[in-house]
């Protein structure tokens, strides 16, 4: 089973904090849809052998092509890979973006499950992040979804948002998990390199939260949420009895996915590329760089990958994939965080504990060759 990834870079407007690629050029959205189309035929032979287990349209904002550029997109697809049944496919989109036109073109399209870049539900902090949505209209969008028939609604959340207080959090939180969504990932804000939100940063315009108070807000979010019936499956990620991402979770399991269009990833088991051409009208298959995976690499992107789920890492199996020597080498790098109850093993699986999930990166570095 594998995963495809559509990277659709298109924006109205650029966020304060986003360094993926993306575009505000929406006049070659045509353009790009037909390069994508002949970038995904050109690669086919990518994930041979494999079915097609997710699809998942992410951005940039894939809600700013109209329905006939994803009908496009599918004929593809389905033309490439024939066997896409039974599968999710995952729409992001941009609560101002949904609207019940907008949902009604999409009707007889295959998707089955949408992602809401909602972020906040406080109208200074979205102000703040440049977004171009209010509060009500993010949780008007989560109820139109469902009353059009979407019956797997996810949000992103952010949290650690400069002058961001607890109780702007956990109004957030409660109004989200009143909307009655199905699934919930929630990052801490990233000063990325080269963003604006970096320059502001930089110049002391604004200034770090807390490191204190981010740590109580992920604690908040775990309490809040699990009380709520979520399981968190994922350090990032929540999710309601059967609703975890199939494709998100693929990225942490091991699963092969090909990625199609400007920047996007691919991963094979044998070697990690990614695009490195801007799509254009002029576009052919982009160039590409490669990695081509040693047992060192394999075994550190296992470690990494793994112990991010609540499961942890299946000792059984990384002894079958990479031998007792490095099962034994992990083990030892792990004693002192077993000791000290940031990792636990069970059923052996070595998992973060509660204590360890706020400590994660240091935890994971410690245990790579």
């Amino acid at each position: 089973m594998a995963g495809i990834y559509f990277h659709i870079p298109f924006c109205k407007t650029r966020c304060l904090y986003c360094d993926f690629f993306s575009s505000t050029a929406l006049s070659l959205r045509e353009a790009y849809v037909e390069a994508m189309c002949r970038e995904l035929e050109e690669r086919s032979d990518y994930l041979k052998g494999h079915s097609i287990a997710t699809v998942y349209f992410g951005g940039g904002t894939p809600s700013q092509l109209p329905a006939k550029s994803f009908e496009k997109l599918f004929g593809t697809l389905a033309a490439v890979f024939p066997a896409l049944s039974p599968c999710e496919i995952t729409l992001e989109a941009n609560p101002d973006d949904i609207t019940p036109e907008y949902l009604d073109s999409l009707e007889n399209l295959p998707f089955n499950r949408i992602s809401l870049g909602v972020q906040s539900l406080n109208d200074s902090e979205l102000q703040f992040l440049n977004r171009r949505h209010d509060a009500q209209s993010a949780i008007r969008s989560v109820r139109l979804c469902r009353e059009k028939g979407w019956e797997n609604i996810s949000v992103d959340l952010m949290y650690g948002l400069p002058n961001q207080t607890m109780e702007s959090w956990l109004s957030t939180l409660r109004q989200v998990m009143d909307a009655e969504v199905q699934h919930l990932s929630a990052y801490h804000l990233i000063y990325e390199e080269g963003t604006p939100l970096f320059n502001l940063l930089q110049q002391g315009n604004i200034h770090c939260l807390d490191e204190e108070l981010s740590v109580t807000m992920f604690e908040t979010l775990i309490d809040e949420l699990t009380g709520a019936g979520f399981e968190q499956y994922e350090i990032s990620n929540f999710a309601r009895p059967g609703c975890q991402s199939r494709h998100n979770s693929g990225y942490w399991n091991g699963t092969h996915y090909l990625g199609i269009g400007a920047s996007a990833h691919s991963y094979n088991g044998i070697s990690r590329q990614w695009n490195k051409t801007i799509h254009g009208p002029a576009y052919r298959t982009p160039g590409v760089e490669r990695e081509i995976l040693d047992e060192k690499a394999l075994f550190n992107d296992f470690i990494i990958t793994r112990l991010r789920t609540m499961k942890g890492i299946d000792l059984e199996e990384m002894e079958t994939l990479f031998g007792s020597e490095k099962k034994a080498c992990c083990m030892q790098q792990a004693d002192k965080h077993l000791s000290n109850q940031l990792l636990k093993v069970a059923n052996n699986h070595l998992r973060l504990t509660r204590k360890g999930l706020f400590v994660s990166d240091g935890i994971m570095s410690g245990l790579l060759l």
